[in-house]
């Protein structure tokens, strides 16, 4: 890599508008935008799926919108995991290297080891420095949630990815500390620059003002209704079923006073099949697909919210964006046990319950101890923002990324 080029690329495997892009990786960007030079240029690569394809016109107002942070998009088209993807993966990379070379990249800031396994094909081809941010396990991840078989190609060619990547980035940003312990077992690999930042959440944006909007109680018939919120998906890293029987047992304690509120883009049929095996009742949910603009009014509708995320090993080392986003609106969650750092600091806060299995006592225990919670009314809730600002801070990010650009952390690779 010449001196000369400083520019950045940051590299995703998401659509735009994909949530994940809009809460788990711009707010991040601009971070690093703020902690960078003037002069130096970021540029921003997502892959675009067809059901979440931008128009027109709303795509001109999103590059000029980046353009006003100094950020440039580039927009490729996603392609599955099939036998065109060979052909299709060398349009990216030719693609991606002629914007390397004519953009003067030097770095490559990928999120997750799916686009960190591109991020570090192309820096063995360029000699740029690779940086993975959300440095999880996806390979054994997607094999613990049944999506992918231990023997797919799929499975060992991310894995084997993984273990290049991990060591030959020069820094790695995990979600957790014992994401280094993993390595060490998996890998056979000890890092050395390697970063912990969790899912972290705006508290501008999600705050003690988005609490009980009186135009959307009234809106969805939540007046007086105790609500558990889930804001997510349902199925691969997410339980299902599971999810409804959790709510009926909610629904068995409040009855008539109780509604969940599914912040979800499955559809009603889908919704309807896993609640009528839980034997939850349809009238007592109100499913909604709403944009991250609006997501936090809506969440802040609830009583306390689910983490219904699969209680797989790998999980250990992710970092759910929403327990932050639950926490900062002064929710208690419930949650299922080893997730992340949560289920860890959700029981030692006092802040909701842990679930320890999948049944129908533990579940009925999980309701019981949210209802006590609620009795404290605003002492919990202050407990829990005050949690939020601990764990889940901006200001852990910007310490991260001003650690990497601004003290400039290559100098000791």
């Amino acid at each position: 890599m010449k001196s000369s080029d400083k520019n950045i690329l940051i590299l995703t495997h998401w659509s735009f508008q994909d949530a994940l892009i809009q809460a788990y990786t711009l707010p991040y960007v601009f971070l690093i935008r703020k902690n960078i030079e003037a002069d130096r240029k970021i540029i921003l690569v997502t892959f675009e799926q067809d059901h979440l394809k931008m128009d027109s016109k709303v795509r001109m107002e999103k590059v000029a919108f980046l353009r006003s942070k100094g950020i440039e998009l580039l927009t490729l088209k996603y392609t599955k995991f099939n036998f065109t993807l060979p052909l299709k993966a060398l349009g990216y990379f030719y693609e991606l290297i002629s914007t390397i070379k004519r953009e003067k990249i030097g770095v490559i800031h990928a999120w997750c080891t799916p686009a960190g396994s591109m991020g570090y094909l192309l820096c063995k081809l360029t000699g740029c420095k690779l940086i993975i941010d959300s440095y999880e396990p996806h390979a054994e991840a997607m094999v613990e949630n049944q999506t992918w078989k231990r023997n797919s190609l799929r499975f060992h060619l991310l894995f084997y990815l993984e273990k290049k990547l991990s060591r030959f980035a020069k820094i790695l940003i995990s979600a957790t500390e014992g994401m280094r312990e993993y390595a060490r077992q998996k890998y056979n690999f000890n890092p050395q620059n390697f970063l912990v930042k969790p899912a972290c959440v705006n508290i501008l944006e999600f705050n003690r003002k988005n609490k009980k909007n009186e135009v959307l109680l009234n809106k969805l018939g939540l007046n007086n209704k105790i609500v558990a919120v889930y804001a997510g998906k349902f199925g691969g890293i997410y339980l299902t079923v599971e999810s409804f029987h959790l709510l009926k047992a909610a629904e068995n304690k409040w009855g008539e006073n109780f509604r969940a509120l599914l912040l979800t883009n499955h559809n009603l049929n889908e919704i309807s099949s896993w609640a009528k095996e839980a034997d939850f009742p349809m009238e007592k949910i109100i499913c909604k697909f709403v944009s991250h603009e609006e997501i936090s009014n809506y969440v802040g509708l609830g009583d306390f919210a689910i983490t219904p995320v699969k209680p797989i090993p790998t999980k250990r080392y992710c970092s759910p964006i929403k327990d932050g986003e639950y926490w900062a609106l002064g929710l208690p969650v419930i949650i299922t046990k080893d997730i992340s750092d949560d289920s860890e600091i959700i029981s030692k806060e006092n802040i909701g319950y842990v679930l320890q299995t999948l049944n129908e006592i533990e579940y009925k225990k999980s309701i019981e101890r949210i209802d006590e919670l609620l009795t404290e009314g605003d002492v919990l809730t202050n407990r829990i923002i005050k949690v939020a600002g601990n764990y889940r801070s901006f200001e852990i990010a910007e310490e991260v990324y001003k650690k990497i650009y601004k003290e400039d952390l290559f100098k000791s690779t």
